[in-house]
């Protein structure tokens, strides 16, 4: 059976309508970030972008040229840690998800 929508157009309106889908979407990414998993953090912060933004609105706020911000967060990209604090900061400041780190001791 084929797919009727695309998988960015179900995130998308999913993300526009639900204000806890949204902030779950950017969580996990920034989470994979921390577990060091950075392409599933990539894959998230591409589709948390697209969903929310857009990259052309992120190119403006951040300034750093669209196919840039694309590369980055593309299968081969390696954005630098300046870059994805820059990054992290915006969709924060645009969206209106605003992240908090806590640390917990791990069972040792």
């Amino acid at each position: 059976m084929p797919l009727t929508r695309s998988f960015n157009e179900t995130i998308r309106e999913r993300a526009a309508r639900d204000p806890a889908f949204r902030a779950a979407l950017f969580s996990e990414a920034v989470q994979a970030l921390l577990a060091g998993d950075v392409d599933t953090a990539k894959a998230a912060l591409r589709a948390y972008i697209n969903a929310t933004i857009g990259f052309t609105k992120l190119a403006a706020a951040t300034g750093t040229p669209v196919k840039s911000l694309m590369r980055m967060f593309g299968p081969g990209g390696n954005p630098t840690a300046a870059n994805l604090s820059d990054v992290i900061r915006v969709l924060q400041k645009k969206t209106g998800v605003h992240l908090k780190v806590r640390a917990t001791a791990s069972a040792a």
